[in-house]
């Protein structure tokens, strides 16, 4: 008996033990709870303009902080998003929980923090009535209008960028909340916002071209010229009226008013390597009254520079002449209407070669002369067909290149004049063989002074015996100075050798010098002057005549393309020989037109 005892007491302390955790248990189970999905209104679906509305609200937060900048409306910058509305009424407060200072107002943020560290739930919501009708109402009417632009928003974003997206985004988000439209419609700031750095100054947009100040041209009334394929064309025209003592320059001249018309031209190419240029003129003279002249010449000429391997150059030039025969020529033909017409072709060939500072340049040229009859004062014609003759050249230049400025030069020339009719009307055979030697210096400084000049002596030795051979010291110079802007003078001096058809003589040196110059008074205002000297030595026979020429001119342009010219000139002969003295006078006057 006394065993049994303490056994079914234990037992009864067991079975109370039992009865108290149950009903513990089923205490904590009826214990009224709010679950997490409801606080932070994750339950049912959410739409992804709240989403983005959200980020971009946390971006504007972080790069305000980056900068240290507190906003005085962060109510309004960290304004809530809609709120979630669920389908079944009354699932959520009506009022949201402010005073969480630490909320930033996501729907991500996890619920408020309680006091009891051990409890495992969030507390329990606030007690709230229920909502009315009108209020279960508007609030359907919001959802269905939410869900409606979630839709639009979702096709939209399927077709744009992120970017575009967000932007978009934001904008419906705002639509319906009237309270924060200026937050809204702000431009979204970006991370490196804060890490941008101010635009070098160098870096910023230029002015356009146009407004830029032009540099004033050297020359605003040159001649601009006029393009055509890979060349540039520069025309001149100048008519005028010409009165002169001496209408054709002769012994027997008279004074006249000639109508005078000049044309000139130049071409040159713009090629990247090589270059070619073209030049030429006519000139026409018709008497107006006064003693009768009529009288025609031109030339034209072009030259091609080309560039071989090497250190090679070759010079191609080939040119045209129709002259007619000068009265005061010693060939002139006494007492006929119109003196023959003289027309040379020439052309030349020349290559050069550098080597170090030796230079050298081997040329081989040709001229051909033909003559056309002379028309005698009675009707009749007369032939000078023994006067057309071929000369054949070929010159060998040697050039050492002191410096780039000086460069001394030696040269030899071998040629061969032969006339087409071998013997003459007066029986003399009139072919003959060329020699000479040369020795000169080329300069080269610059716009400054540049050119060459040289002296020797050529012979030529004609088949016939009878003949004296023709032969002499030469001198010839192509020089340019400027001694300051706008002023240029110029030296030219040549020896030719004028071969003759008139019986019993071999023919005559002539040798030309003219010195010019050319002032550029104002821009529009240019002055020119000249002075010439020609000698000519008869071989044979103990002659020479002398010409003394000067000559002054002024040209006033109107504008680029016309101006007015004008030029006062006077030349006289003087001969050891009977009937070739002479004296002319000229003034001119025209209009001068270039393109």
């Amino acid at each position: 008996m006394s065993g049994a005892q303490p056994e079914n007491s234990t037992g009864r302390k067991g079975k109370a033990v039992c009865a108290l955790l149950l009903a513990t248990s089923m205490f904590a189970l009826l214990r009224p709870t709010a679950l997490h999905a409801q606080e932070t209104e994750l339950r049912g679906e959410v739409s992804e303009s709240a989403i983005l509305s959200d980020q971009q609200r946390k971006a504007r937060q972080l790069a305000l902080a980056a900068q240290g900048q507190q906003p005085a409306n962060a109510a309004q910058d960290n304004a809530p998003a809609r709120t979630y509305l669920p389908a079944s009424a009354g699932a959520v407060p009506d009022d949201a929980d402010t005073g969480d200072a630490t909320a930033t107002g996501s729907l991500f943020d996890p619920p408020a923090a309680t006091d009891d560290t051990s409890a495992d739930t969030a507390a329990p919501p606030k007690p709230r009535r229920r909502s009315s009708t009108a209020r279960q109402n508007a609030a359907d009417q919001a959802k269905d209008k939410a869900a409606d632009k979630s839709k639009k928003k979702k096709s939209t974003a399927d077709t744009t960028d992120i970017t575009a997206s967000t932007t978009a985004s934001t904008t419906d988000a705002t639509d319906g909340e009237e309270t924060d439209t200026d937050t809204a419609n702000r431009r979204a700031l970006t991370i490196d916002s804060a890490d941008r750095q101010k635009l070098d100054p160098g870096a910023e947009r230029t002015d356009a071209i146009e407004g830029q100040k032009k540099k004033p041209e050297d020359d605003p009334f040159a001649a601009t010229g006029v393009k055509w394929g890979s060349f540039v064309i520069r025309p001149t025209i100048e008519q005028g009226l010409t009165a002169t003592s001496n209408g054709d320059s002769s012994s027997a001249g008279k004074s006249a008013l000639l109508s005078e018309t000049a044309l000139r031209f130049s071409a040159a190419s713009d090629w990247r390597e090589n270059s070619a240029t073209i030049d030429g003129y006519g000139r026409f003279r018709e008497t107006v009254s006064g003693y009768p002249v009529h009288d025609e010449q031109g030339r034209i000429e072009g030259q091609l520079n080309v560039d071989l391997d090497n250190e090679l150059r070759a010079i191609a030039k080939l040119g045209y002449e129709a002259v007619p025969e000068s009265a005061s020529s010693p060939d002139a033909i006494a007492g006929v209407s119109k003196q023959p017409l003289r027309q040379t072709i020439d052309g030349s060939l020349a290559v050069e070669k550098h080597l170090g500072k030796m230079q050298y340049t081997l040329t081989g040229a040709v001229s051909h002369d033909f003559y056309g009859d002379a028309k005698l004062s009675d009707g009749t014609s007369l032939s000078q067909k023994d006067q057309d003759s071929t000369l054949y050249t070929a010159t060998l230049r040697t050039g050492y290149e002191i410096s780039p400025a000086l460069t001394p030069f030696t040269e030899i020339e071998v040629g061969r004049r032969t006339y087409d009719q071998r013997i003459d009307n007066e029986g003399f055979e009139r072919s003959s063989t060329r020699l000479g030697a040369r020795a000169g210096l080329a300069l080269d400084m610059g716009e400054k002074l540049s050119g060459e000049f040289s002296a020797g002596w050529l012979r030529e030795a004609i088949d016939d015996k009878n003949l004296d051979a023709i032969s002499g010291a030469t001198v010839n110079a192509d020089l340019k100075w400027s001694p300051e802007r706008g002023t240029t003078i110029g030296l030219t001096g040549r020896t030719t050798v004028e071969p003759t058809t008139t019986s019993g003589e071999s023919g005559n040196i002539l040798y030309s010098g003219r010195l010019t110059g050319e002032r550029q008074i104002r821009a529009n205002l240019t002055a020119n002057a000249a002075l010439g000297l020609d000698w000519r030595d008869y071989i044979g026979i103990d002659g020479h005549d002398r010409v003394l020429s000067a000559e002054a001119g002024l040209t006033w342009w109107l504008n680029r393309y016309a101006g007015l010219t004008t030029r006062v000139r006077t030349e006289k002969l003087t001969s050891n020989l009977p009937g070739r003295d002479y004296t002319a006078n000229s003034i001119f006057l025209g209009v001068k037109v270039q393109r």
